[in-house]
């Protein structure tokens, strides 16, 4: 009854005159309650107070029965559930990872998932990076895929560039673009760290236009190739 009790709660606070302008920026994808940020946040810390989260054990199902919703707002407070409960993660935790990433996906949860989730879960599990960033680029989903590239945005030195480069290269022909969007987010982000590591790498490697734009968005305008 979890995710019926956040839906209810939820619903009590729709707001129509908000949910269409919502509804209209996210391209008619989703239905929304029409709860805005600050509104949207406030619900949730009130929820919370009153049936607190959900168990472990149960974690996996509730996502399940909250990702079957088709209010946008439910999918943002299942990733805050998420964020709440993830220093509880196993490894079998994959499952319901993938199932967020593949189920109504759109930039909108599919940037905090592969940051803050798949992220988190691959930080504790490192070795599972391996054979599911190889699984995700061989499914040619574009959200498994984009979540490949940008799993390691929080990583800073912690970045493995030469799993990073790889990645790339073999995303790097696909002509969708949040993929390649997502290719010159993740160099832009690595240029904080290592901004001549990644300006040689967008030197030697031939990306799209619009990905070397995002990845040299930020570093000096003065560098040449080496």
């Amino acid at each position: 009854m979890y995710a019926e009790d956040l839906w209810t709660f939820l619903h009590a606070r729709a707001s129509k005159e908000d949910a269409e302008p919502m509804k209209k920026y996210m391209r008619d994808q989703f239905e929304f309650f029409g709860l805005r940020s600050p509104i949207m946040k406030e619900s949730l810390r009130g929820f919370l107070k009153e049936y607190g989260l959900p168990s472990r054990d149960e974690l996996g199902a509730v996502l399940k029965q909250i990702w079957d919703k088709p209010e946008r707002e439910m999918q943002y407070a299942g990733m805050t559930l998420v964020d709440k409960l993830k220093k509880q993660m196993t490894k079998e935790d994959i499952t319901w990872i993938e199932h967020m990433i593949v189920t109504k996906s759109w930039w909108d949860t599919i940037d905090h998932i592969a940051k803050n989730i798949a992220g988190y879960y691959f930080m504790k599990f490192p070795e599972e990076i391996h054979p599911v960033t190889e699984r995700w680029i061989a499914s040619k989903n574009i959200w498994l895929m984009r979540s490949a590239i940008l799993f390691q945005l929080g990583y800073k030195d912690k970045t493995d560039k030469e799993l990073l480069a790889h990645i790339i290269k073999e995303t790097k022909y696909d002509g969708d673009f949040f993929i390649r969007k997502g290719i010159g987010w993740a160099l832009r982000e690595y240029a904080k760290t290592d901004p001549d590591w990644v300006w040689d790498f967008v030197h030697r490697v031939e990306l799209s236009p619009l990905s070397y734009k995002e990845a040299i968005k930020n570093i000096k305008k003065t560098k040449q190739p080496s």
